[in-house]
């Protein structure tokens, strides 16, 4: 295909896109081809930002590994606009700095709260939790899911104030529908991976998040390309100048994208970022 010349942002999802996958999700790793494809595309010039559902305790490595100009944290509800000024406490603390290089998009603890004991009230026993400020306030034990991750136990009725990123819910096949109903109109829902939903600020997505970026960095979205492999990745692929999906992605991202790359475990992103836009 034919590349916008003027292409000066690049952005890309992380699992099932630039990560190799693995049988944990504590396996899935970035290779050395990737990372210095990714080098290699920042000393040329182009800007290069991740955006990822992950939470700062398992998205936070890859910002350290990689030449990031910024980092889209829990699917858009947090954003690193300069990470070389941001570490891991900053990040986490909840407390945006005076300069404005943090954005929060959640909504109040209280909120998130009272959201949660309505759906248990309406569906006993649904696995469900409030992520904030990089802990999961949970009904149920979360290393079924992710081995390192901090979590509280709660009945939601003890979990401090602040703002919330984001409920999780991992609902059974059987109580998808019930569930899409019951969803307050003030969140809008994200699947990851075919199995965990979302609920956020409507804001916070990976559009509204790559629209930021752009606005930040002074680039049109007619200048960006971004990769991606799941359904949340659709809207922000299809907002960019070019969107690419790599070729194990979710059907329907494969059916908006403009392009299709190799498969994240055959370094894909990188291969077309090498044969796209670094051809000597």
């Amino acid at each position: 295909m034919t590349v916008n010349v003027h292409s000066r942002l690049i952005v890309a999802d992380l699992d099932g896109t630039l990560l190799h996958g693995a049988p944990t999700f504590e396996g899935r790793h970035i290779t050395d081809r990737s990372v210095r494809t990714v080098e290699r595309l920042h000393d040329a010039g182009y800007r290069f930002a991740i955006a990822t559902a992950r939470p700062v305790s398992t998205g936070y490595e890859y910002a350290e590994k990689l030449p990031v100009d910024a980092v889209i944290y829990l699917n858009g509800a947090l954003i690193d606009f300069e990470p070389a000024r941001s570490d891991y406490g900053m990040l986490t603390s909840g407390v945006m700095p005076a300069d404005g290089h943090l954005l929060k998009i959640g909504f109040p603890a209280a909120r998130a709260c009272e959201v949660c004991r309505f759906l248990l009230g309406e569906m006993p026993g649904l696995k469900l939790g409030i992520v904030m400020d990089d802990v999961r306030y949970t009904n149920f034990d979360v290393s079924v899911y992710w081995k390192t991750q901090t979590w509280r136990f709660t009945d939601f009725t003890d979990v401090p104030d602040g703002i919330a990123d984001k409920l999780i819910v991992f609902p059974e096949p059987e109580q998808w529908t019930r569930l899409g109903e019951l969803v307050p109109p003030d969140f809008d829902v994200a699947i990851s991976e075919g199995s965990m939903w979302m609920l956020m600020n409507p804001l916070a997505n990976k559009r509204h998040a790559l629209q930021t970026l752009c606005a930040r960095m002074d680039v049109p979205l007619a200048d960006t390309v971004s990769f991606g492999d799941d359904l949340i990745d659709i809207d922000m692929m299809t907002a960019s100048g070019i969107g690419v999906a790599v070729a194990n992605a979710n059907p329907k991202v494969l059916a908006v994208a403009d392009d299709v790359c190799p498969p994240n475990d055959d370094d894909g992103v990188a291969r077309w970022i090498e044969s796209h836009l670094l051809r000597p």
